[in-house]
Order: C-alpha cells, then structure tokens, then sequence
C-alpha cells in the first residue's frame, strides 16, 4: 500500500541542491535485470555515496516492462526512437567547491560503471532542478514506495531552446497547481555536448543523437495510476496540447519501479552506509542496534 501523503508541500527541502546532473542509465546487453539491479543498488550505489563533495544521490529505477498508457499521445508528438532506459539518476552538490572535489575523487567511481552499464549520459543542471510540489512525506525514500511515478523526457521542437524551457516551466506549473498531482520535479539541463562527453566513464557509452541533446525531463508521481489517467484525459491537461506541439517534438515516459536514495544534505542515508537491500532488512526488522552511532563509525573506519 502507498505510504500517505498529506496537504503539506515538502518541496522547500530540494533547494539545497544549487548544482545537479541527471544521468540516464542503460544496462549492459544480456546482463539479467535483477542481476544488474542489484549491483546497482548494493555495490555502486554505497560506492557512489562515499565520494566525497556529495550532498544529493538518488536512483530511479525504470520498469520497462510498464503498460502503455503512462503518457497520453499527442498529434505530433512521437517517442524518441530507439529509447530504452533502466534509470535516472540524480548527482547534486550545495556548493561550485563540494562539486569540484567530487571530480577530483570520481575515477574511481566510474571505472565501476563498465560492470553494468552500456551507456550513461550526465546532463548537466549547473542552476539545480526545481521540485514545483512534493506532498511525499519520506526524504529518503528507498524502496518501491506504492506511489505511481512516472519520469517523462521530452526533446525540443526547434532550435529555441529558451523557448522549449519556458514552455516546460509553464507546463509543470499547471502540472502542479493540480490536487491529482502529488509531485512534480522539473529537470532542465543545459544542452548536451558529445564532444565533451560525460560522465567519464571508460568503456561505457556516452554519445547521443541529435534529438537527445536538448532535453526537458519531468518526474511525475500520483496516488494511483486511476489517478494518473484520470488526470491525463481530463480538460485541463488536453488545453495544453496545441501548446505542447509548438515546442515538443519527442515525449518518452518511464515508469519509476523503485526509489533508493544514499545521500541527501551531505548525510549518508542508511542505504548509503549499507547498501539498499541490507538497509531494508534493517528497517523491516527493526535492528535499531545497526542504526546507532558507533556501529555507523565502525562502518564509516573500521573502528568501534
């Protein structure tokens, strides 16, 4: 069952947050799903949370497997062509220093990412996301949480990219004025270079084709999918639709099969001391003797 939500917006807490990247990630070929999933989660994730300049790191997990009607289709407006993800991935820093020395200390996190990923592309988001609202009580959500989240990408029209921005910006506002929608996050990144290709991770893909270089991304979650569709067929939503096809060329969404977050405000979660599953086990059998300090520290330095 769903976690409640409530009438109070949490989204005030993501402005700490001044610099952000969104990843998109694809397994590599013939990798089984759980077995990619799972090292996802329990080694690079924990590996991730412990570079150092880090105050933000989240993995969405995709579920590719999802029913066809996460998105409504608009005249017009196709999916990106040969579109395939397993995730989204959110790397974000308070400060222009705390980003730099994450850098300087990421080789050894992306040597890890041959392992199990074909192909990451980071789009850089150097003026942060925005999270319009945020009814979901729990900051750290790290499971399949019973809300219906959807990530939708949507690629430009034209070469205006301020304009393709500003339409985004108007449309999560509508997006978020509405009850039906529990939370709306807005990811508008610069646009991507594959010149300067990034992450840089040796022997993993990082190049994309022209369509995917100016990219918006919304994350999206919702009581239910009755909630969802019942949201995306009414009036409101099909008032936009004309203005949608001035700006939007390509819609793909994706549905969110899990949440798992391993740093936020600089503070390692459990997830990111322990790795997602062991976390989970924690929590569900309420071993609050791992969750004290001096077990933290020991984790932390191998010292009681």
């Amino acid at each position: 069952m769903p976690k409640p939500s409530t009438d109070h917006d949490y989204a005030a807490r993501d402005a700490s947050i001044s610099i952000n990247s969104y990843t998109t990630v694809l397994r590599r070929p013939h990798v089984p799903h759980d077995l990619f999933a799972t090292y996802w989660r329990d080694v690079h994730g924990p590996l991730c949370a412990r570079i150092p300049g880090l105050a933000w790191y989240v993995q969405n997990h995709f579920d590719r497997d999802q029913d066809a009607h996460l998105w409504p289709a608009v005249d017009g407006i196709t999916p990106f062509p040969d579109y395939d993800l397993d995730g989204g991935v959110e790397i974000g820093f308070a400060s222009a220093a705390d980003q730099a020395t994450f850098n300087d200390a990421s080789p050894i996190l992306f040597s890890d990412e041959q392992n199990m990923f074909a192909a990451t592309v980071a789009y850089a988001l150097p003026d942060g996301s925005r999270t319009l609202i945020d009814r979901i009580p729990d900051p750290i959500p790290n499971a399949d949480d019973g809300f219906d989240r959807i990530h939708v990408h949507f690629g430009a029209a034209g070469d205006d990219l301020a304009a393709f921005r500003a339409f985004l910006t108007e449309f999560a506002e509508m997006l978020a004025a509405s009850a039906a929608v529990l939370k709306v996050r807005l990811h508008l990144p610069e646009r991507y270079d594959n010149a300067n290709p990034a992450p840089p991770a040796p022997k993993v893909d990082h190049q994309v084709p022209p369509e995917r270089t100016a990219i918006a991304i919304l994350e999206l979650a919702f009581a239910t999918p009755l909630t969802r569709r019942a949201f995306l067929e009414s009036e409101a939503f099909r008032a936009t639709e004309a203005a949608q096809r001035v700006h939007i060329r390509h819609a793909t969404a994706f549905a969110v099969s899990g949440v798992y977050t391993y740093v936020r405000d600089k503070t390692l979660t459990l997830a990111g001391l322990r790795g997602s599953r062991p976390a989970q086990l924690i929590e569900r059998l309420g071993a609050n003797n791992q969750t004290t300090d001096d077990v933290r520290r020991l984790m932390l330095t191998g010292r009681p």
